[in-house]
């Protein structure tokens, strides 16, 4: 069964079409990467699954109910959860601090601190947690919001960009922790540039293009794609 759908999904900003009958799927269980050349419409279909685009047509079913017209806030009470490519962390806070924020209105004692403490060894940053989450570094940061994302325990965790300015060993880290996501039952959906990184983690890709879907399928057959080298895969030089 599909964790998240949309069916001929329109979206316009006065005369552009940005998103263009978009039929799409994440199957429950699959890590699934969009990809596309600047301007394809990714971040816009990102944020219509969010609900922070209203759709001008079309539908988007999550778990196998209607979600088009919820609110941001209705769609994560439903187990969708996401890291947007810029941090959204309390800089000023220490790193724990933020995990706990993020857990506090769930957990509570002893059952707060070993989950915080499991967080803390799953992102790498046991040994920063009293560190003010400012002065992690990019990568740090960016795995601190992961955590957070993470805290809720999703059933669909949406990553935009998630290792943007990363260096190739933490891009590397970050999809450890997607795989090991992902063996625990959380479904990704990631929007992503790096080439490397969608190899390691995706079970499928699409290809956006103009706010249509142009291509589908295995990374293998993504870049195999002549269609997609020449729109894409030539600009990102993978």
């Amino acid at each position: 069964m599909a964790i998240l759908q949309t069916q001929k999904l329109d979206k316009w900003f006065g005369g552009l079409h940005v998103t263009d009958n978009v039929d799409f799927t994440v199957e429950t269980g699959e890590v699934h990467c969009l990809i596309g050349p600047n301007g394809a419409g990714k971040s816009t279909f990102f944020r219509l699954v969010l609900g922070e685009h209203t759709s001008s047509a079309g539908a988007i079913l999550y778990d196998g109910a209607d979600i088009t017209k919820e609110k941001p806030f209705e769609r994560i009470r439903r187990g969708i959860s996401v890291k947007f490519q810029v941090p959204g962390i309390f800089q000023a806070l220490r790193v724990r601090q933020n995990l706990q924020i993020a857990l506090q209105h769930h957990l509570v004692g002893a059952s707060l601190d070993e989950e915080i403490d499991r967080l803390l060894e799953f992102l790498k940053l046991k040994d920063a947690e009293k560190q003010l989450a400012g002065a992690l570094s990019h990568g740090q940061k960016q795995w601190l919001e992961i955590g957070m994302a993470i805290a809720l325990k999703p059933k669909l965790l949406l990553l935009d960009e998630p290792t943007a300015g990363m260096t190739p060993d933490e891009t590397f880290a970050t999809g450890e922790m997607v795989q090991a996501l992902n063996a625990e039952g959380v479904s990704v959906l990631a929007v992503e540039h790096d080439m490397a990184f969608v190899r390691q983690i995706a079970h499928k890709v699409t290809v956006l293009h103009f706010g249509k879907v142009f291509a589908q399928g295995s990374i293998d057959e993504i870049v195999a794609d002549e269609r997609v080298a020449a729109i894409y895969l030539g600009e990102v030089h993978a």
